[in-house]
């Protein structure tokens, strides 16, 4: 695709004439042609420093470590080339040359090889042009940043055009210090969040860092680290490896990596220093890890021993976005050494991919290369572009084409340069996968592409991956296991925010699902579920007929009610006897009717509350109950009375003939009604959602409105049964055959004793069980005047009615007096 661009701009001729200085025959690989491009191509990866003695000329470096897949990017350049002079459509009558140089992965030699392009054919004059022929209009190259770099610096004082196919330094974008350079592969910043949106979709969020000591090494760490801290992950470690080859650099960190709990590494180093760290890592055994890569090296081909394709088994790497380049396979496999006699390269791939040597070859070589992205677009460009032509063309001019660049090649990817010369993001994401018969293969797992939409630029094929060891599981890379649901992480002091205890939330929080380190509190009318994921509505919580204890108290209310019921239907046929018409029956009757709906009166306390039976259930009880003590204290004061008509010594026998059992009812109930009715009208009682009273639940309940006035209708019942207590205490030793007076005693002691206890137990308990306990005491204080005052009478009356006989009252009257 660099040919491409280059080519698809102008057509342009220069006639510059120059000097020839003297060549060094045998260096380069040129092809003759009406415009030329120079390219520079790492075709070997290690460089060896020769011994310098000051007495004598330096000898050149040498080049050794012959890499077959950079090799294939200058064969592609190569084939280009050939295939646009073939072509009767695209440059007629203009025939493309070219000069290539081997930049061996080192600054230097690529620095010599681009002032060679420059300056002459052979020895290379710094700022001179040599050339008698037609000057290069453009640089491709170099692969590494490092080598890229001190080139775009020179050609960028002249505006010459240089787009590299590998350079991915973040630097190169810096337009004022770099004006002239592009390039077709993307910005290591683009790489760094490509590779952070990686280790998210994993989940990995404790990850190592080896790299190169050198500018590219430097600036994709520092970018990946920033953007890997952002989507909150933590570097576990970050290890240099140094350019020069460093065995105690390698031992040091092979023993990080295996005290490491870290699980992925990500890796931004050269070939040339790596192999040296993975023979170590193989050595060691160093299989649980996930080696994570860039594009700028290849498993197949630079690490041929099994023990390091063991180590790497699993891995993923994220080459550029893989392409079809038609003819370009048998291209490949055609080249021959009698073919191309002048590519200086082709021997020594021979004897590399089929391990044999050549007679008197020297393996010493330096190249120069150009290299097609992924498939060669230069169909669509060149006839774009091959109306402009200029003669005498200067290359600084061709820069202002170059940058407009924007076409959609054969692959349906769309090219073009950004305002920085940058080339947007378009990767593939592959897995190396080592079987047990010894086969290996890089699977394609899924890709990054920049350009696609929002939210759609990672696909991953997760089924496709097999990690080392030959399964489908994603492994693991975390300092700390993930904290169970409810419980916020709480970072260790002097750790990093990746290592953390887990620390459960308290009641009523959950764990804030923005930021989970924290919990955050429910609102009061919601409650977390059982996870403390979210906050669940509190279920509503009341007193109902539907449950055990209402039902239970529900029925209880009923059967006295009956039971009482029965007794005063008792009483009614025996209104006649005796033992009813002792102590003023109408008395009687009244208090079983008052006891009856007092019975009833406590279903007004179950069931859900609302205004109405919140204003009416206190005071119904209230009256009822006021009646019922009413009642009893008449009762009585009539037994007081009646003994006190036969001792004419009394000083009660005035208030014998006033009837006052007939006012104290009326009177006293009338009292408690005025107090109601008050209550009503300045604070009455209604509907409430306790928020407090059980914490997992609202408790609807009544609010009584004004405290005060609500106990003084309770303290005027306390009145009436003390005085009631007190009067029947003292009238407990009146002689009559049926003088209830003991029994009225008894029962206001029951009485007594239940509200009494009702109290601590009211204010002790919350909820529904406050209402429960509130019933219980209604119905309990009302059995005790039931049970108490009328139980004996029923007694005599079914079981011995001889007894209840004027006769028998009678005779023992007749007993008395003898006595």
């Amino acid at each position: 695709m660099t040919v491409a661009i280059l080519l698809g701009l102008c057509v342009c001729e220069t006639s510059l004439e120059g000097c020839r200085l003297p060549s060094d025959e045998g260096i380069g690989y040129s092809l003759a042609g009406d415009i030329i491009l120079g390219g520079l191509f790492p075709v070997h990866i290690e460089t060896k420093y020769p011994e310098t003695h000051f007495r004598e000329s330096p000898k050149p470096l040498q080049c050794s470590r012959f890499h077959i897949r950079y090799y294939r990017f200058l064969l592609a350049m190569v084939y280009a080339v050939m295939e646009i002079n073939e072509s009767n459509d695209l440059l007629p009558n203009v025939t493309l040359g070219f000069r290539l140089y081997d930049s061996c992965f080192n600054e230097l030699i690529s620095l010599m090889g681009a002032t060679r392009i420059l300056s002459g054919k052979k020895e290379s004059v710094p700022n001179y042009n040599c050339n008698k022929d037609i000057m290069p209009l453009a640089i491709v190259g170099d692969y590494p940043s490092k080598a890229s770099m001190p080139i775009a610096r020179i050609l960028g004082l002249y505006r010459y055009p240089q787009i590299s196919y590998g350079s991915g330094l973040p630097f190169l974008s810096n337009k004022l210090h770099f004006p002239s350079f592009l390039r077709t592969i993307y910005n290591a910043d683009f790489e760094a969040y490509a590779i952070g949106q990686l280790v998210k979709y994993f989940n990995w969020t404790w990850v190592g860092i080896i790299f190169s000591d050198n500018d590219f090494g430097w600036a994709r760490a520092q970018g990946f680290t920033k953007e890997f801290e952002t989507i909150g992950g933590c570097i576990a470690f970050q290890e240099i490896l140094p350019v020069v080859s460093s065995i105690e650099a390698v031992f040091r960190i092979i023993d990080v990596i295996k005290k490491s709990s870290a699980r992925v590494i990500i890796v931004y180093c050269t070939i040339e220093n790596l192999i040296s760290l993975m023979e170590e890592a193989s050595f060691h055994n160093i299989t649980n890890k996930v080696w994570v890569s860039t594009s700028s090296w290849s498993i197949t081909s630079d690490f041929p021993r099994k023990e390091i394709l063991i180590t790497l088994n699993g891995s993923l790497a994220m080459p550029v976005r893989s392409g079809k380049i038609p003819g370009f396979k048998e291209f490949l496999y055609s080249i021959h050494p009698s073919i191309y006699p002048d590519d200086i390269f082709m021997k020594t791939f021979w004897e590399n991919a089929f391990h044999c040597v050549w007679p008197g070859q020297d393996l010493y070589n330096n190249t120069s290369s150009s290299v097609l992205n992924k498939d060669i677009a230069w169909k669509r460009t060149i006839q774009k572009w091959i109306l402009c032509q200029y003669y005498n063309y200067q290359p600084w001019q061709l820069l202002h084409y170059i940058r407009r660049v924007n076409f959609t090649n054969t692959g349906g990817e769309r090219i073009y340069f950004d305002k920085n010369g940058d080339a947007p993001i378009n990767v593939d994401i592959v897995n190396w996968q080592l079987f047990p018969n010894g086969s290996n293969q890089y699977v394609h797992v899924g890709y990054y592409d920049a350009g696609s939409l929002k939210g759609h630029e990672l696909d991953i094929q997760q089924e496709k991956i097999l990690w080392n060891g030959g399964n489908n599981q994603v492994p693991l890379s975390i300092c700390s296991d993930p904290c169970p649901k409810g419980n916020r992480r709480a970072t260790i002091q002097g750790q990093m925010i990746c290592c953390f205890d887990c620390v459960p939330c308290s009641d009523g929080e959950i764990l804030n699902p923005y930021d989970e380190t924290e919990c955050v509190r429910c609102s009061e009318d919601k409650w977390p579920d059982s996870r403390k994921e979210k906050c669940l509505p509190k279920p509503i919580q009341f007193l109902s007929y539907q449950e055990m204890l209402g039902s239970s108290l529900a029925c209880v209310s009923i059967l006295f009610c009956l039971v009482t019921l029965s007794v005063f239907s008792l009483f009614i046929i025996k209104h006649q006897t005796p033992i009813v018409k002792a102590n003023n029956r109408e008395l009687s009757y009244l208090l079983l009717i008052s006891l009856m709906f007092g019975f009833l009166c406590s279903l007004s306390f179950i069931g859900r509350p609302n205004l109405i039976t919140c204003m009416i259930r206190q005071v119904i009880f209230a009256i009822i109950f006021s009646v019922c003590l009413s009642v009893i204290l008449a009762k009585t004061i009539t037994v007081i009375l009646i003994f006190s008509a036969t001792n004419p010594n009394s000083r009660l026998n005035k208030l014998v003939g006033l009837r006052l059992p007939v006012y104290i009812v009326p009177v006293c109930t009338i009292i408690q009604i005025i107090l109601c009715v008050v209550w009503l009208a300045k604070a009455p009682p209604f509907v409430e959602f306790n928020m407090t009273a059980e914490i997992k639940t609202i408790v609807i309940v009544c609010n009584e409105g004004s405290t005060v006035l609500f106990a003084c209708v309770l303290g005027y019942m306390g009145l009436l049964a003390t005085i009631s207590l007190l009067v029947a205490f003292l009238a407990r030793k009146l002689p009559d055959t049926f003088n209830e007076t003991k029994f009225i005693t008894f029962s206001m002691l029951v009485f007594a004793s239940v509200w009494v206890t009702f109290i601590p137990a009211y204010l002790s308990t919350k909820g529904k069980q406050m209402v429960a306990v509130e019933i219980f005491a209604i119905l309990s204080s009302s059995a005790g005047l039931l049970v108490c005052i009328f139980f004996p009478k029923c007694y005599i009356i079914l079981l011995h009615p001889e007894i209840n006989s004027k006769e028998f009252i009678t005779g023992r009257n007749h007993r008395d007096r003898a006595v």
